[in-house]
């Protein structure tokens, strides 16, 4: 890949994704798969006017030695120098991106029930550092080609070449592969935001989502919530997009209050694992079934990480021939399968989502019907024949999807 290519797309990361400004603090999390692209987005950070860019490295292999090795005890204790670093990262409102390059299916084998109590037990530690975090500081999260992510993705190539067409179709589908990928951005946001606005102004009570594989499920939305999409604002009003790619404009549902069942459209990777062709269904707002070709048992215990992991958080829309869709790539992680179709998010919701949110305490949001769980685990639902209808507080139903894509 061409080095000047690789530059607008750090460029973009740091200018759009983050949008830093001058004195911030900037926390990059990365693997050790493309050191030289991390190097060009510190740069880009520093030109961008932060004070200080520090990386912190990560080793999916290390990781899951330590995720077998290490005892429950220690996995679910917040080291003291851990806990510093949050408390920091609060302090400062430190912009942090998210660099992702995995393998996903490269920590099998991982005793997950353990981790699960893990992550139950670090929860609370943490959750007090992320509520002074959110929506005061900005964050991204993009990818980079990692060698055993490119070879799940092209099985057929080689590993060089794996590795090389695999930064083809993040640049692609990343609105990255032109000479001003900032200036795309702005035209992709500037559209996102109308369908947003259009739909605002519907005045919707509930969404009921069909496809002809068996998906039938009715969603009921806030009374005061709105939808989103692409670009987001921090409370002091500086402007970042948190994923790069981005296809969707989204919601937060009213918490337990959706009925039906939803079949997935594509693998979904999660703590490491794939959980593939599986069904969850949903009665007074809760998930009461799931089903699973591959990684039930994962996913039965996903649901039940917490109270809110078995209740929606979010519901997306995204039109079927998006680039990600168009791309004919199955990527075997979120941040892009999500944007190729139609998804639904089991636990966390937004507090952006309802109007005037920043009015309103962490708590006063989860009252007003935002859901509240230590995990958000988006998963796609949409095909080429999705149906999507909105109905009114009126009564009136407004076709919103036709044959997968929009229908305004």
């Amino acid at each position: 890949m061409r080095k000047t290519q690789l530059q607008r797309y750090a460029k973009l990361l740091a200018r759009t994704g983050l949008n830093v400004k001058k004195g911030q603090t900037v926390f990059i999390a990365a693997g050790l798969d493309q050191p030289e692209f991390v190097t060009m987005v510190v740069e880009e950070c520093y030109k961008a006017g932060a004070s200080e860019v520090f990386v912190e490295w990560s080793h999916q292999p290390a990781e899951k030695l330590s995720a077998t090795y290490r005892s429950l005890e220690s996995l679910s204790e917040l080291k003291p120098w851990a806990k510093s670093k949050w408390e920091y990262k609060a302090k400062n409102y430190s912009c942090r991106l998210y660099i992702e390059s995995e393998d996903p299916d490269g920590m099998n084998g991982v005793d997950q029930e353990k981790m699960s109590q893990a992550r139950r037990a670090l929860f609370p530690q943490i959750k007090p550092f992320r509520v002074a975090l959110e929506n005061k500081h900005q964050w991204c999260i993009a990818a980079v080609p990692g060698k055993a992510w490119a070879k799940k993705v092209f099985p057929q190539l080689s590993e060089k070449k794996a590795v090389e067409e695999m930064w083809k179709v993040i640049l692609y589908t990343s609105r990255a592969d032109g000479k001003n990928p900032i200036k795309a951005w702005k035209e992709h946001n500037d559209d996102l935001s109308a369908r947003s606005r259009y739909l605002n102004d519907l005045g919707l009570q509930y969404l009921e989502i069909k496809s002809p594989n068996g998906t039938d499920l009715k969603v009921e939305l806030l009374p005061d919530g709105i939808f989103c999409g692409g670009k987001e604002k921090t409370l002091k009003g500086r402007i970042f997009n948190p994923n790069i790619p981005s296809e969707e404009v989204f919601t937060s549902p009213k918490a337990g209050a959706a009925e039906g069942i939803v079949y997935s459209s594509k693998p979904l990777s999660y703590m490491g694992e794939v959980i593939d062709e599986f069904s969850v269904r949903f009665e007074n707002g809760k998930v009461v079934e799931v089903k699973a070709k591959q990684g039930e048992e994962l996913l039965k215990k996903m649901v039940s990480m917490d109270e809110g992991a078995g209740k929606l958080g979010e519901v997306a829309l995204i039109p079927y021939d998006s680039p990600i869709s168009q791309s004919g790539v199955l990527f075997y992680n979120t941040l892009f399968d999500e944007n190729a179709s139609c998804h639904l998010a089991l636990g966390h919701g937004f507090n952006e989502c309802l109007k005037g949110y920043e009015k309103y305490t962490d708590e006063e949001c989860k009252a007003r019907g935002i859901n509240d769980s230590m995990i958000h685990v988006d998963f796609m639902i949409g095909t080429k024949d999705t149906s999507i209808v909105g109905v009114t507080k009126g009564g009136e139903r407004v076709q919103i999807f036709k044959d997968g894509n929009w229908a305004f």
